[in-house]
């Protein structure tokens, strides 16, 4: 309940900043992000829309990649109508898709440009069951497995930029506090969604994929001990060191007790990977639940 009327009140935290705190106040003390390279997905509404509208104002070179190329265009537009010279490039991506996650980064590396932050924000609630075209149900596919895939492929280049810049490059896996709604054995709820329609909950599935965002922040920060609302975990610069971390409202919050299990972080990344080499195609239910 406190936290609630917290929320509400737009109470400002250890931060200095709240649930009433915009984009741009908490970009304030990052004015010149000219020598940043941002990739943001989700980014042609809500709030990736407006962390890229920040970004580009700063002065950060955005790559937007979405699966629908008008709307990342018309995006695009909108910024560069308000900030004109903004360097914003846009590309093709269908995070539900492995061989178009590929795609994209094999695209993007052909680019050439270095990489400083990686903010895995797109997501959908998905009220009808589908599966995808690797055998995963959707919005665990698009929500978690994709950003997954994506994060490993370009850590590479984001450790380069690193390196070659002397600053810490930052992954962003933004969830929701909805991950806490679910509880259970994750692997195994996913593997009888990814082969029955008849367990599907669209509120249940979409907890497990915000939830396995939680999870993949952990492992990935206890993996590389080293980097990781939205615009203030990219970019500020009191977070330097700081990783693997659950924020809510621009302030480190809790995670529900499974998000915060670090076996199960464990075990997920084992089964992510699992499944992104997954090149025989085996039956994706058959897998998870013998996994489980």
């Amino acid at each position: 309940m406190l936290e609630t009327v917290k929320y509400l009140i737009g109470s400002i935290g250890p931060s200095g900043y709240g649930s009433k705190s915009t984009a741009e106040q908490v970009t304030e003390t990052c004015r010149d992000m000219r020598s940043v390279t941002a990739i943001i997905t989700g980014a042609t509404s809500g709030i990736g829309a407006e962390t890229a509208r920040v970004l580009a104002k700063r002065g950060a070179r955005l790559v937007l990649p979405a699966r629908s190329l008008k709307a990342a265009e018309e995006t695009k537009a909108r910024i560069v109508s308000e900030f004109p010279g903004s360097d914003i490039v846009v590309m093709s991506l269908d995070l539900s898709s492995l061989n178009s996650v590929r795609n994209f980064v094999s695209e993007f590396e052909s680019l050439n440009f270095p990489l400083n932050l990686l903010i895995n924000n797109a997501g959908k609630f998905a009220h009808e069951h589908a599966i995808s075209e690797d055998g995963i149900e959707m919005t665990f596919a698009t929500n978690y497995l994709g950003h997954f895939l994506l994060t490993k492929l370009l850590l590479k280049k984001m450790i380069e930029t690193a390196k070659e810049t002397g600053v810490q490059g930052r992954i962003v896996n933004v969830s929701s506090t909805i991950h806490g709604w679910f509880s259970g054995d994750m692997i195994r709820y996913l593997g009888q969604i990814s082969r029955n329609k008849c367990d599907y909950d669209a509120t249940r599935a979409y907890a497990v994929s915000k939830l396995a965002n939680v999870l993949h922040t952990k492992e990935l920060a206890h993996k590389l001990s080293a980097a990781a609302t939205t615009c203030y975990v990219a970019i500020h610069p009191r977070l330097v060191n700081v990783s693997g971390k659950y924020f809510a409202d621009c302030n480190e919050s809790w995670t529900s007790k499974l998000g915060s299990n670090s076996n199960e972080a464990a075990r997920l990344w084992s089964v992510s990977e699992m499944l992104v080499s997954n090149k025989d195609h085996k039956a994706v239910s058959d897998l998870l639940l013998n996994a489980a």
